[in-house]
């Protein structure tokens, strides 16, 4: 049994780490065929891409994916634990499945991702939920045909949650949950340490993979079909900061970019890692696509300071206007956190005016959400959760107002879509743009999953766009 152990997940040195193959214990496969599982994902695009990795492992040892968890012989949560909200959800939906367990008393229910990294969470699940099987984090993905099998045959509960991260194992199995958009990991962890954030404690200090590795995995996809190709990472600038000197995130990207590839993405970035270099290399070609996501989190520096952003509202303003101005058409996403502990309402205002001079595409906004372990949980936090509320809302009317605004402005223009089905709206199609808005559009012909079709646009909504390909 591992217990996960915060001191020891925030700790950072030099320590190696190793490239390791992947190999399925031969013992494993199709061990479970006529079974079923089903995988319930909570969080962000890089817990989407685990959920695929872990489907295929399943998938090797001969389980077959349900429609939904009632008639799976196994179900696995993978959790989030950046917000409370995503933390509650996890823990409501074990509820739910101890129900479930009373009905079925063969059902095996495991908890994995970033909630299992947390020390708490597998106190309480060795005190109150005893009827999970199983507990891996995030450093162990590949353990899991090893750590399944044993809860299974041992019947009892596996708790294997490591607090540092180890290798980096290449050639893990994916089913992708998409036939034309893909995901590729480029970098694990991150070392920023944000006053409010759990990332680095439950995904481990930063880890680079190897270009040859994420080349030949895109080369693969490229072969496939893959129409889009997302780098994640949960700071993807920092690309090989820690294993090349003379390779960075800009590097990677032209290399990629010179391939056969229609769509380019990139998330999550930091504003402090983004390189004048990167910036030369998105205008420089045109599948790279026009769509940054660039979390500011607070327009006041003071808060900024409290938060451990290590940038100010100035130094991002000018990395803000130096996108639009070197790359045409771009849009800019952010992240906003209302609330934080000592903010002020003089802060709050710094924030809007920030809002309104960068007129964002798009915003991610949230309430400060305490998460234990972190320094911003033990700050002393004067702001009710009604002003809170009241802030929250002014913010989104305002971030809000500048969606439609921006929406609008494409009224009557020509963007390319990326086909990805049939919309809810009858007779329409509806796909996203190269700068990442949702298009509901009619065509005078059938389409195909997977086209990238030129689209007029008829009417702007606040967070779509209708429109008819040309």
């Amino acid at each position: 049994m591992h217990i996960p152990n915060y001191q020891e997940a925030r700790t950072r040195d030099k320590r190696d780490y190793q490239r390791m193959d992947f190999q399925l214990d031969q013992s494993l496969f199709n061990k479970y065929s006529g079974k079923k599982y089903f995988i319930k994902t909570y969080g962000c695009q890089m817990n989407e891409h685990d959920s695929e990795v872990i489907s295929a492992l399943l998938e090797k040892m001969g389980f077959e994916r349900a429609k939904d968890y009632n008639h799976a012989d196994l179900v696995l949560l993978n959790t989030c634990s950046i917000r409370e909200n995503a933390h509650n959800k996890a823990f409501g939906m074990l509820g739910r499945l101890k129900h479930l367990r009373n009905e079925k008393k063969d059902l095996i229910i495991g908890l994995c991702g970033c909630m299992a990294q947390e020390a708490s969470v597998v106190e309480e699940i060795l005190r109150d939920y005893r009827f999970v099987n199983f507990v891996i984090g995030t450093h162990n993905i590949h353990d899991l045909p090893t750590v399944l099998d044993s809860a299974i045959q041992n019947k009892k509960q596996q708790i294997e949650v490591f607090s540092r991260e180890g290798d980096l194992y290449e050639g893990l199995p994916v089913v992708r949950a998409n036939s034309i958009k893909a995901y590729v990991n480029i970098i694990y962890g991150c070392d920023k340490f944000c006053t409010y954030c759990i990332v680095p404690y439950t995904r481990g200090r930063e880890r680079s993979r190897k270009k040859e590795d994420i080349l030949r995995e895109v080369d693969e996809l490229i072969q496939d079909g893959y129409q889009e190709i997302t780098l994640l990472g949960q700071n993807v600038n920092a690309y090989g900061k820690d294993f090349y000197d003379d390779y960075n995130l800009a590097n990677l990207l032209e290399d990629i970019a010179k391939k056969d590839v229609p769509r380019v993405r990139f998330m999550t970035s930091h504003p402090w890692d983004f390189t004048d270099s990167m910036l030369e290399v998105i205008a420089k070609y045109p599948n790279i696509m026009p769509s940054i996501h660039l979390p500011v989190q607070s327009g006041s520096n003071r808060v900024l300071r409290l938060m451990g952003r290590r940038y100010t509202k100035e130094t991002y303003l000018e990395l803000f206007h130096k996108m639009k101005d070197m790359i045409p058409g771009v849009a800019i996403s952010t992240d906003i956190i209302v609330g934080f502990p000592g903010e002020e309402e003089e802060d709050f205002l710094e924030t809007l005016d920030l809002v309104h001079e960068c007129q964002f595409d798009n915003a991610f906004t949230f309430i400060f959400s305490a998460r234990e372990g972190t320094p911003a949980a033990k700050l002393t936090d004067s702001v009710s959760l009604e002003e809170k509320e009241e802030r929250l809302q002014r913010l989104n009317d305002v971030v809000n107002s500048y969606f439609l605004e921006n929406n609008k402005k494409l009224e009557g223009t020509v963007v390319k879509v990326l086909v990805e089905g049939i919309s809810d709206k009858k007779d329409m199609y509806y796909g996203y743009s190269e700068t990442n808005k949702l298009i509901n559009f009619e065509s005078p012909r059938e389409l195909k999953v997977g086209e990238i079709v030129e689209v007029e646009i008829t009417s702007a909504k606040t967070w779509s766009l209708d429109g008819r390909s040309i």
